[in-house]
């Protein structure tokens, strides 16, 4: 079976209702194709240019964006962030609940700077995966979806003490917004988006009748869509609110190949992204995301015989992949089950878009693999 057979052959098994992904190296596309439905309702086919939420692939894009404005000296790394956050000043760390359930709280013990936000060491969590967050916002009250509220809560340890996946990178695209007076939405059109060419990728507080429909499996296996957004809210999330399509995120996976520019463009200097794509966090593990929503994200460890690091915004493997990836690839995904890697060494990247959730749906995973070892066959 060729490579490309067994792509099209997981797609066709895993149950999807559709995806797009791509293959680019430093000089052009590889590989791309679309299969399946971006509505199974309607029937409307998934094609390469079909608009999908991308979720947590938005981080990457906003790490690029904070690294921007550290190479202006409009941001620090390492100085107190609430310098520009007020919000983020004078953390708490919740320390238990006392017997009538009520969160107990304690000073933080060192200021959150920049790095502990791009890096998920600040402390801050997310409802759904630590157990602990959601216990915390059942005792003070559930916050509206997309609600600056819901991205504000006491950290689960203090700053650099562990790795832990949160909203952090959502703090990161309110840092950027504070350093350069325009909404996260404005900065990213100006400085990433029209810079590398990527014109569908956006903030959509509405989505549109020709975007893909996120879809869940029903009690019989059928799939059914949801109207779920993470685009709408009263800020922009830089956490998980864009939606894009394959082409768009594979030109900013060949610029980060290209070490900051893509044609004749430069978005960052090659130290920036040097930088972001080091180890930033020492003996500390990344990558392990426990559940307290199953329904919404699966337990997920992309590497778990590994001991990986994490950089200014992306997961790092330490060693290389069987049939896959090299040692020091960047990787990370989005909650519908989206995923990409980009191997700086051999000099290729990938994408892989759908829209199922809940995430790390097992078929999903495997036509990901595929196409990673398609990329290196």
């Amino acid at each position: 079976m060729s490579t490309e057979t067994a792509l099209a052959h997981a797609i066709s098994t895993a149950g999807l209702p559709g995806a797009s992904a791509m293959i680019v190296d430093r000089d052009g596309i590889r590989f791309s194709g679309a299969w399946g439905h971006a509505d199974v309702g309607t029937g409307a086919p998934m094609a390469l240019d079909t608009v999908c939420q991308i979720a947590s692939m938005t981080k990457a894009l906003v790490s690029v964006a904070a690294m921007q404005l550290v190479e202006q000296g409009q941001l620090t790394l390492d100085g107190p962030i609430g310098d520009v956050l007020p919000e983020l000043a004078d953390a708490q760390v919740l320390d238990g609940f006392g017997e009538d359930g009520q969160p107990q709280l304690r000073p933080a013990n060192r200021s959150i700077t920049l790095r502990h936000l791009l890096t998920h060491t600040a402390g801050l969590g997310y409802f759904f995966v630590q157990p602990q967050v959601l216990q915390y916002f059942g005792a003070v009250g559930m916050p509206a979806p997309g609600s600056k509220a819901s991205i504000t809560m006491p950290l689960m340890f203090d700053p650099g003490e562990q790795w832990e996946y949160g909203v952090a990178t959502d703090w990161a695209g309110l840092a950027v917004e504070a350093a350069s007076g325009m909404t996260l939405g404005d900065y990213l059109q100006a400085n990433i988006f029209e810079p590398l060419g990527m014109t569908d990728t956006a903030f959509r507080p509405e989505l549109s009748d020709n975007m893909a429909k996120v879809h869940v499996r029903g009690e019989a296996g059928e799939l059914e869509a949801t109207p779920m957004n993470l685009g709408g809210g009263e800020f922009q999330s830089g956490g998980g609110g864009l939606s894009s399509t394959a082409p768009d995120y594979a030109k900013f996976l060949q610029m980060m190949l290209r070490k900051g520019e893509l044609g004749g463009n430069r978005v960052l200097s090659a130290e920036s992204i040097a930088e972001m794509s080091r180890n930033q966090i020492g003996d500390l593990r990344a990558g392990y995301m426990g559940s307290a929503m199953p329904d919404l994200a699966q337990p997920f460890d992309t590497f778990p015989d590994q001991h990986t690091g994490w950089g200014l915004g992306f997961l790092i493997n330490p060693e290389p992949i069987e049939d896959g990836r090299s040692a020091g690839s960047l990787a990370w995904a989005g909650i519908f089950n989206s995923y990409y890697w980009i191997d700086p060494a051999a000099g290729v990247a990938g994408v892989f878009i759908s829209q199922l959730s809940p995430f790390g749906d097992p078929g999903a995973l495997a036509a990901f693999k595929e196409l990673e070892t398609m990329a290196y066959a």
